[in-house]
């Protein structure tokens, strides 16, 4: 009677959990096993920028174009990811996305020019936009979201750990740096039939989405109705802030992950091949972090733990800045990231206080996607930088997107209990 109910269009308001429906357990492994070959995708580049920079005698710049390039992809399809998954379902679009993962790796293990590379990095960008927006918002959804999030994105700290172990090792073996990607090509292969089956005919079961097609008569309203959600999008405060801060904050992630090796080797004048490691260290910082910390955020309060562990982090930064030591600078840097690992937690949490529910799916994706574009641009900014004044400008970098991280979640407004 419950599932007649939903295909007349009558919404019920329980929230699924991960055992309801039952291929829920198997739909959150399926978008974990996604964040961790994101989180390899993204962590590996600092491990390998120096291989690129030799085998192609390019310079830090010229390498960074492929951060640009990612961010490209992620704001590409940032204007089609939601349209398309309500046409095609979710299990479909998924299964494009780990076809586009596919043909761009497929592209770089064959070590092509560098312009192919990049082109290559933008396929991927649209690819791990794709997934993440899907998977994201499935497991913020979920009931008891905090701990399910806080698992989505552990799972991405898992891949960010191996990501620099397995490039470092291969590229100090002799190995050209591209064989990495056969690892990304292996998983993206296993996750093309393993999530589209997930998430085949999830838009059936689901209690949060009607499945009938509208009416033809009802398309032009529908599409109103669609203009005026996206203007009311825009200006609602919590998803404009929650934008910035998570541009910020995956900004600030990404930069270290991708440029702090860079930095130990030009001005701690570290082993390429030993500092390399250092990587791993601060992505299991992170993945340390949201596994432990979450829980200790919920007793002293997300709003306040979030501006305590942002202080912490930008002053762990200073120290990494001046501090001429390798193994300080390694620890530090693993401790900053011990500290920024439950900060994505804790905000979905608040964000899904703040927003309502109707608004949560687009909302909540346009802050995905909009924040990991911050993962790709500040990195970019860097490199750019970097080649006309040295890699230290990572850190006043890292240091104004941490103050911007503070200011953004200050203007936020204070959540308060719905009754729904």
């Amino acid at each position: 009677m419950v599932r007649d109910n939903q295909r007349q269009g009558t919404i019920s308001d329980q929230i699924q959990t991960i055992w309801y429906p039952y291929k829920n357990k198997f739909r959150v492994m399926a978008a974990c096993l996604t964040a961790m070959a994101n989180g390899m995708n993204d962590s590996a580049p600092g491990a390998l920028i120096a291989s690129l920079e030799r085998d192609y005698n390019i310079s830090y710049g010229t390498v960074s174009i492929i951060f640009v390039c990612n961010a490209l992809g992620f704001v590409a399809a940032a204007f089609f990811i939601s349209a398309l998954s309500s046409r095609i379902g979710r299990a479909k679009c998924l299964m494009i996305s780990e076809a586009l993962l596919i043909l761009g790796y497929t592209a770089i293990v064959t070590t092509p020019p560098f312009p192919v590379v990049c082109a290559s990095f933008f396929v991927l960008g649209v690819g791990m936009a794709m997934n993440l927006a899907i998977c994201q918002v499935f497991c913020a959804n979920l009931a008891n979201n905090t701990a399910v999030v806080g698992a989505y994105q552990g799972a991405y700290g898992i891949g960010g750990i191996a990501g620099p172990l397995i490039a470092t090792a291969l590229v100090s073996r002799g190995n050209v740096w591209s064989r990495f990607y056969t690892v990304e090509l292996g998983l993206a292969a296993l996750n093309f039939f393993l999530i589209p089956w997930a998430f085949w005919k999830y838009e059936l079961e689901s209690e949060q989405e009607q499945v009938l097609p509208h009416p033809a008569g009802e398309q032009n309203e529908s599409t109103q109705r669609k203009w005026r959600s996206f203007k009311t999008l825009l200006s609602d405060r919590t998803t404009v802030l929650g934008s910035l801060f998570i541009f910020a904050y995956q900004g600030s992630e990404v930069a270290i992950s991708g440029w702090v090796i860079a930095f130990l080797v030009q001005f701690r004048h570290g082993d390429p091949s030993k500092v390399g490691y250092v990587t791993s260290g601060f992505w299991a910082g992170i993945t340390l972090g949201r596994f432990t910390l979450s829980f200790l955020a919920h007793h002293i309060g997300e709003r306040l733990f979030v501006f305590i562990v942002t202080v912490g982090a930008l002053i762990l930064e200073l120290l990494i800045w001046f501090v001429p030591s390798i193994p300080g600078d390694s620890i530090a840097v693993a401790f900053s990231c011990l500290l920024l690992g439950p900060i994505y937690p804790c905000a979905v949490h608040i964000f899904q206080r703040l927003i309502p529910r109707k608004m949560q799916i687009s909302s909540l994706s346009l802050i995905g996607s909009v924040g990991s574009s911050g993962g790709a641009v500040a990195p970019f900014m860097t490199g750019m930088l970097a080649q006309h004044v040295g890699t230290f400008v990572l850190h006043p970098i890292c240091i104004g997107l941490f103050v911007s991280m503070g200011l953004a979640w200050f203007f936020l407004p204070e959540p308060e209990k719905r009754s729904e």
